[in-house]
């Protein structure tokens, strides 16, 4: 079975969500992906696998018959592992339902979603610590602001959860997906839950993402709330943003 393959974070979350009539969004690492080896430096050709291809619509499929959403909204990274997933993903959601699930995918080709672009002010003065530290490495430097031509690690990530927030569906029973890299979710997830430093066993797995939904018509005035690895958090937008300070 497909979802054999799935994350078991992913189904134990789906026990955490809201009520079914507060939309979500879930903002996920691609499906599994062709391997590659050296530091986690995954380049942008590789594609999903059929493994890969199966478990992103098996997901999709099962989404919907246990969550009561439909998906409302959709955006990814423009690398085409990350369209893939939302494609075949929105492809199993309408294999299980009547509703109108979208079958609009935005690609943001602003880099917000785009390993590591999110975070970087200067690619020039950044690429080469990419490149030396590795992925782990990177993140765990730009978590604690300590590398040239990167945003400060909560402005960068107040960009992308604008983005999220901007993307949320609108309406009751709504489902939204987002669909980057593990770079971005690992710092993302590193940042909003205040940590320092993140080891490999916090790396986000292929097709492993985190669940969000927001409190408040304002996202500056709004609350976050999220759900990664069985726990639900929550935090202050405002209150966040003051942290940089």
């Amino acid at each position: 079975m497909a979802l054999d393959l799935l994350p078991k974070s992913m189904l134990k979350a789906i026990d955490l969500l809201p009520e079914a009539k507060v939309p979500v969004t879930l903002f996920t690492r691609h499906s599994i992906r062709e391997m590659v080896s050296g530091q986690g430096l995954a380049g942008y050709d590789l594609q999903l696998t059929s493994q890969g291809r199966e478990l992103a619509e098996a997901w999709g499929c099962y989404l919907i018959e246990n969550t009561d959403r439909s998906i409302q909204h959709c955006i990814s990274s423009p690398i085409q592992r990350c369209v893939d997933t939302a494609a075949l993903m929105i492809q199993g959601a309408d294999s299980n339902t009547s509703a109108q699930n979208t079958h609009h995918i935005e690609i943001v080709e602003q880099g917000l979603l785009v390993e590591p672009g999110s975070f970087v002010l200067d690619i020039k003065q950044a690429g080469p610590y990419f490149r030396k530290q590795g992925a782990l490495g990177f993140i765990n430097s730009f978590v604690n602001n300590a590398l040239p031509g990167m945003k400060h690690p909560i402005s960068g990530v107040v960009d992308v959860l604008e983005l999220i927030y901007n993307a949320h569906p609108q309406n009751q029973f709504g489902l939204s997906l987002a669909v980057s890299h593990d770079t971005i979710l690992a710092a993302i997830i590193a940042v909003i839950s205040g940590h320092k430093s993140i080891s490999q066993e916090d790396w986000p797995k292929m097709m492993e993402g985190l669940f969000v939904w927001f409190e408040g018509d304002q996202f500056l005035e709004s609350k976050l709330k999220w759900i990664w690895r069985g726990k639900v958090s929550e935090l202050s937008i405002r209150d966040f943003q003051l942290l940089e300070k």
